[in-house]
């Protein structure tokens, strides 16, 4: 970064750390314990929707990539478009084996970057549901939560959606995780890259 950038302000990008990912299963143990939310198996990665056969060729790889590894509870990745045009390779595991999803999410983020598809990397998702059956009572908590990964700032932060009619999310609740979680994840400091993501897989 030159003297220029710092007269102006401007910061260097944050280079991707995709091993990252890997604190989430750690981070899995912090929240169930402390608010009693568990994983859902389901984890998928977002990014800008491109087309054409230099990514066919990429999810054809992803597919032999995962297809190895029976231990799931659907295809090896699906792949999804939101009504906002974004397109999501989702991953599907027994919630009990949150390492092996996480080490899909890796996978297909190596994938996509690796052929060139890092500019349009987004983020990366992983789903929590509230369990009912917690024993800490007063402090576990309902619906469900993401815990996202943004891929060009190596960060983390929750978004958790609201039930019912209208796109609602609970502040309050993410405020909280953040302070649950921030020993375990990176957390993103910016609120205002807290984004939604309305629709993901698995929220």
């Amino acid at each position: 970064m030159g003297l220029l950038d710092i007269i102006l302000g401007r910061t260097k990008p944050v280079a991707p750390d995709l091993d990252q990912l890997f604190a989430l299963p750690s981070a899995a143990v912090t929240l169930e314990a402390a608010v009693s939310l568990i994983p859902t198996g389901t984890g998928a990665v977002c990014f800008a929707t491109v087309e054409g056969a230099a990514f066919d060729d990429v999810r054809r790889e992803v597919r032999a990539l995962l297809d190895a590894d029976a231990g799931r509870t659907g295809p090896p990745v699906e792949i999804e478009r939101d009504e906002y045009g974004y397109s999501w390779l989702v991953s599907r595991r027994d919630p009990r084996d949150l390492p092996a999803l996480v080490s899909d999410l890796h996978a297909v983020n190596s994938a996509l970057e690796s052929d060139g598809f890092g500019p349009q990397l987004l983020c990366s998702v992983v789903g929590f549901r509230g369990d009912a059956g917690g024993d800490r009572e007063g402090e576990g908590v309902g619906g469900r939560l993401g815990l996202v990964y943004l891929y060009k700032r190596g960060t983390f932060y929750p978004f958790a959606p609201l039930p019912g009619a209208g796109l609602r999310r609970d502040s309050a609740l993410e405020l909280r995780i953040r302070a649950v979680l921030g020993d375990d994840l990176r957390i993103e400091p910016e609120l205002s890259r807290w984004f939604p993501i309305w629709g993901a897989p698995g929220l």
